[in-house]
C-alpha cells in the first residue's frame, strides 16, 4: 500500500486566471482508515467550471477550499481497505476524494458504482454533470414537445445532456459552442438541430441576429450555464412565459468574488430586467447539491438511454496528477472536448 500518497493543494487565491503558481503538487502521508471509514487508490478524477469559485475566498453556497489544502473535487477509484461493512476491498466507488492519489471518507459518504457501466460515467454522464443538466431541464425548464431551448457549452457534460434529453422530449435544440468541431460534434453526435460558434462573432448583437435565424419561433427555454455575451444575445429572444434554469457563470467565473468580467453588462442590467419582467420570464438559480434526493430518479430517466446509445457523451482524459492544473486551466478557457477527467 506504501506511507505516503499524492496530492494538488491550492498554493495561493488567484488574481483573475489561475495560473500554474497557484498549485502546488506535493507528497503527503497516506491516510489510515478509522472505524466507518474506508481507503481508496483513486483511479479517475473530475475536473468542473465549479472549482474556480472554490479557490476564491467569498461568501458562497459551500466553503472555499483553504490554502495548503487539497484541491476539491469528486474521483471514482478502487477500495484497498475497509472498516465500513458495506464495502469490500476491490470495489469501486464514487467519493469527493479531491485531487489526490489515495483518499479515505466515512462509507456514508461514498456510492458503489455498477460494474456494468465504465466507472468514469459516475463523473460526467450519469454524475454530477449529467444530473445537473437532467435536473434543471426537467425542473426548472419544463420543456414540452414543439418548444425552442438553446443551450451552451453545448458539448460539455451538462450540455451535452440538456441538448439530448430535450431532442428526446421532441424540442427544437440549438447550441453554442467555441469553434467549428465542437459545433459539428454537437450537430452530428449529439443530434442538436442547430450549433453556431460564438468565436464567430464579435459582439452580442451579431451572436444575437445569428441566433434569432436559428430560432425562428423564440426560445422557450435557455439553459444557463456560460453568461457573458450570450446571456446578452439570448435575452431579448427569449418568448413570453420563457424558461431559464440557472446553474453557472462560467465567463464570469476569473473575476472572482466580483464575479467575473461584466463589462457593459452591469450598464444593461436595467434593460434585462425589464425584460424579464415584460416577458414574464422565470428564472430560477440551483445548486444541484441541494437536490441530490433525485439522483435515483435521474439514474432511472437517464441511465437506459445512455446504455441503448440514446444518450451519447466523450471524455477528454488527461494523464497524471501532476497535470491536473494544466488541464483545469484549459477548460476554464474551452479547451477540452466532452467531460474533462484525469486519470491518476
Amino acid at each position: 500500500m506504501g506511507n505516503s500518497m499524492h496530492r494538488v493543494v491550492l498554493a495561493r487565491r488567484p488574481q483573475g486566471e489561475p495560473v500554474d503558481q497557484d498549485f502546488r503538487y506535493e507528497e503527503a502521508p497516506m491516510p489510515v482508515p478509522a472505524d466507518g471509514e474506508v481507503l481508496v487508490r483513486v483511479t479517475h478524477m473530475s475536473l468542473d467550471p465549479y472549482m474556480r469559485g472554490r479557490m476564491d475566498d467569498a461568501k458562497s453556497y459551500a466553503k472555499p477550499v483553504e490554502i495548503d489544502q487539497t484541491m476539491e473535487g469528486g474521483a471514482v477509484g478502487e477500495v484497498i481497505a475497509s472498516n465500513h461493512p458495506k464495502f469490500a476491498v476491490g470495489d469501486t466507488v464514487f467519493g469527493m476524494f479531491g485531487w489526490a492519489s489515495h483518499g479515505c471518507l466515512p462509507g456514508n459518504q461514498l456510492n458503489k458504482i455498477d460494474p456494468s457501466v465504465p466507472s468514469t460515467a459516475a463523473l460526467g454522464v450519469l454524475g454530477m454533470p449529467g444530473f445537473t443538466g437532467w435536473f434543471g431541464l426537467m425542473e426548472y425548464g419544463r420543456p414540452q414537445a414543439g418548444e425552442t431551448l438553446v443551450v451552451a457549452a453545448a458539448t460539455g457534460p451538462v450540455g451535452s445532456m440538456v441538448g439530448q434529453m430535450a431532442k428526446h422530449l421532441g424540442l427544437r435544440v440549438v447550441g453554442i459552442a467555441g469553434g467549428a468541431k465542437k459545433c459539428a460534434l454537437a450537430k452530428e453526435k449529439f443530434g442538436f438541430d442547430e450549433c453556431l460558434d460564438h468565436r464567430d462573432y464579435a459582439d452580442a448583437k451579431e451572436l444575437r441576429t445569428a441566433l434569432a435565424e436559428a430560432c425562428p419561433d423564440g426560445v422557450d427555454i435557455y439553459f444557463e450555464n456560460v453568461a457573458g455575451k450570450v446571456l446578452e444575445a439570448v435575452l431579448p429572444l427569449m418568448n413570453v412565459g420563457g424558461r431559464i434554469p440557472l446553474c453557472g457563470m462560467i465567463a464570469w467565473y476569473n473575476a472572482g468574488a466580483l464575479g467575473g468580467d461584466m463589462t457593459g453588462t452591469k450598464d444593461n442590467l436595467p434593460k434585462m430586467w425589464r425584460t424579464i419582467l415584460v416577458n414574464r420570464l422565470h428564472v430560477h438559480g440551483f445548486i444541484i447539491s441541494d437536490h441530490f434526493n433525485r439522483l435515483p430518479e435521474f439514474l432511472a430517466s437517464a441511465g437506459p438511454l445512455v446504455a441503448q446509445g440514446k444518450i451519447k457523451y466523450i471524455e477528454d482524459v488527461a494523464e497524471g496528477l501532476e497535470n491536473a492544473p494544466a488541464a483545469f486551466m484549459n477548460m476554464l478557457k474551452g479547451g477540452n472536448f466532452g467531460k474533462q477527467i484525469v486519470k491518476i
